[in-house]
């Protein structure tokens, strides 16, 4: 690969994601003025209505205008494209007056003009549901196939638009889709228009090596939410828990390189977390969960257990941190989010340093 310079050294900045309609850093360019004093390169909004409910053009030219001053790249996120899931985002499809397309299109010509052209997205969502049914994936009033079959429609049907508008659409590696899968969406879509945004915390709850995940998607990888991942072996399981790149399995300095040789200038976006590692479970002996896995190798399940088994000798021999902190909720959100971001952008700064 070529190696990272002083003039082309990738930007790190953070994903930003509203709550209740605000964020932790504020609003507008408050926002930005809070990532920049941070020491951030910029940000990853995860969805555009959530900057303007009304797509405002005068607020969303305010917003463009100040990160440009700043020096911050801008990425947006524009909904979700599963059809099966769309319904669980009424504000998007307002925004087409019921038109769902429709709505996207407008946000993508809107995203375009401000020079936003790489845009997020997910092929579903995350809830507190007990067991395998918290994803869209196990679903049982659509099977996960069929979803796949129309989300890959909804993409052509998109792909003009992101061409003739120079965007690409980012489909996230959300907890309820494969590698195997995007990569498969991407190829049928088109790459010219339809990439991946990497989140390598999510692959092994498919039952994923991350490194071997992160391989197959690299070459298509437009955008990132980064993370590393804590894996701790329970008995018939392997449980996930978020951390901060550097405190994990992962190695990063191969993961930088494998995405930098492919794309050089990608912008390096972390995924922080606050107040809980967010563990979840890889029930990777649950009938259920296996019959809904057709893509699992069961040498990257033998991998994932090693990669657990390995990570508590280290939180045992005190290099890394044990389920105690794991598992531990903190009070003090925000103090842990940007502590989260911190450590990330440290690692990422040094990884890319070693390459160069």
């Amino acid at each position: 690969m070529t190696p990272p310079n002083a003039e082309h050294s990738p930007r790190i900045g953070t994903d930003i994601r509203h709550i209740e309609g605000t964020t932790l850093w504020g609003q507008g360019p408050e926002l930005l003025d809070a990532v920049a004093a941070q020491g951030l390169d910029g940000v990853n909004i995860r969805t555009l209505y959530e900057l303007s409910p009304t797509l405002d053009r005068g607020r969303l030219a305010e917003f463009a205008s100040h990160a440009d001053a700043l020096g911050l790249y801008v990425e947006m996120g524009i909904g979700r494209v599963n059809p099966f899931n769309t319904a669980e985002l009424p504000a998007v499809r307002a925004l087409g007056q019921g038109d769902y397309l429709a709505a996207m299109t407008r946000m993508v010509e809107i995203c375009a003009d401000r020079g936003w052209h790489t845009l997020w997205t997910a092929c579903g969502g995350f809830t507190f549901f007990p067991g395998i049914h918290a994803t869209d994936r196990y679903r049982t009033d659509a099977d996960w196939s069929e979803q796949l079959r129309i989300t890959e429609a909804f993409l052509r049907k998109l792909a003009p638009v992101l061409r003739a508008n120079g965007c690409r659409l980012a489909v996230e590696t959300h907890e309820e889709i494969t590698s195997h899968e995007v990569v498969r969406l991407v190829e049928a879509a088109g790459p010219d228009a339809v990439g991946i945004c990497l989140d390598p915390g999510n692959l092994p709850l498919n039952g994923e090596d991350p490194m071997a995940g992160i391989r197959r998607v690299a070459p298509y990888v437009v955008s990132t939410q980064l993370r590393d991942v804590a894996l701790w072996p329970r008995v018939g399981e392997i449980s996930r828990f978020l951390a901060p790149c550097g405190e994990g399995v992962l190695d990063w300095t191969e993961v930088l390189r494998l995405l930098l040789d492919t794309t050089p200038d990608l912008n390096l976006t972390i995924e922080g977390i606050g107040g809980t590692r967010a563990e979840l479970r890889v029930p990777c002996t649950d009938t259920a969960w296996l019959a809904g896995q057709p893509d699992l190798d069961p040498a990257e399940i033998a991998v994932l257990q090693q990669l657990a088994t390995d990570y508590r000798k280290r939180a045992e021999a005190g290099t890394a941190p044990g389920l105690d902190l794991l598992e531990l909720h903190s009070d003090t959100w925000r103090a842990a989010h940007d502590d989260f971001v911190y450590t990330s952008a440290a690692h990422l700064r040094a990884c890319v340093a070693a390459l160069a």
